[in-house]
């Protein structure tokens, strides 16, 4: 009798995913674990000497307390409003032109090669679009001396007004990655079923109601990736506003004075890279308060988009 020799399937898919769980492991795992046990070695000054002291130091004075002047809850209400003031244009004209492309009444020519066009600022590096809109509106800049000749912008410049270097980086943000939005959500509706289009035309629907009564709601999970996935970049800016202005001038809101776009991964890079400012702990207690920001902002964006069973849970 003749024994057939059986192939064990299980062990190739462990060897193709250990590699993964390595990688992870040394990148990104360890590094976060790191962080959390840096942001507890708080460093006090005693006399000349400096004594570190393992505990909640950092954050008690340097989130929670005076010693940080409030810096990073000011710098993550500038990364929320940069974020805010680039998504909602975003989306509303990546929304636009996905249903424009995929509709099938319009039969638009040559939708790959616009496509192609509006994805292309996502592909130029993020030093080359800083320096690019720099040159455009540093103070004899193109732009500036066209706003200048209009008697919109003063002798001191645009890039230093801190609204205008604002809504600069936000307007970059919003050009860079429009394009890449709306390929995830053509993507999203073509995947829907035609069949439900033809019916809505058999019933007299216009392009208008199916967009809201059959788009919109099908395309729910795809707005709920593009929604959590960009609030965790857009907390996480740092490249444009960095390269930009490098923080730009400040603004007031009230009596309180802020860097128009210091953002939160900015203040950690100052105190986290090697010079007179140096911190580590201190870096790494607002790289926590980063991680919980950005966890919370995703749980409620997931929370609310989330499609309820029919309990209503």
């Amino acid at each position: 009798m003749n024994k057939h020799k059986t192939v064990e399937h299980g062990k190739y898919g462990i060897m193709f995913v250990v590699p993964f769980f390595l990688v992870f492991a040394v990148f990104q795992l360890y590094p976060l674990l790191y962080t959390f046990y840096n942001s507890l070695i708080y460093e006090a000054k005693n006399g000349r000497k400096i004594v570190t002291e393992f505990g909640f130091g950092n954050f008690k004075n340097y989130v929670f307390g005076e010693m940080g002047g409030g810096e990073i809850w000011k710098a993550l209400a500038i990364t929320v409003v940069l974020w805010i003031l680039n998504f909602i244009p975003q989306i509303l004209l990546s929304l636009v032109l996905a249903a424009w492309f995929t509709d099938v009444k319009y039969k638009l020519k040559g939708t790959g090669a616009y496509k192609v066009i509006m994805y292309m600022p996502n592909i130029i590096t993020a030093a080359t679009i800083a320096v690019l809109f720099y040159s455009m509106f540093e103070n004899q800049g193109p732009m500036t001396s066209l706003l200048r000749s209009m008697g919109l912008v003063g002798q001191e410049g645009l890039l230093m007004t801190g609204w205008a270097s604002l809504i600069i980086v936000a307007f970059i943000q919003f050009w860079m990655w429009y394009g890449n939005t709306m390929i995830v959500l053509c993507a999203g509706i073509l995947g829907i079923n035609p069949a439900l289009y033809e019916a809505a035309m058999v019933d007299g629907a216009n392009s208008k109601q199916q967009f809201f009564k059959i788009t919109l709601p099908l395309l729910k999970p795809i707005l709920q990736y593009t929604l959590v996935t960009s609030a965790i970049g857009g907390l996480q800016m740092f490249d444009i506003p960095a390269l930009f202005n490098k923080g730009g001038p400040t603004i007031r809101v009230g009596e309180t004075t802020v860097s128009s776009t210091t953002t939160v991964m900015m203040l950690i890079k100052n105190y986290a890279v090697t010079g007179v400012n140096q911190n580590m702990g201190r870096a790494a207690s607002y790289s926590i308060v980063l991680f919980f920001v950005t966890m919370v902002v995703s749980l409620v964006f997931y929370r609310l988009t989330a499609e309820k069973s029919k309990d209503g849970r």
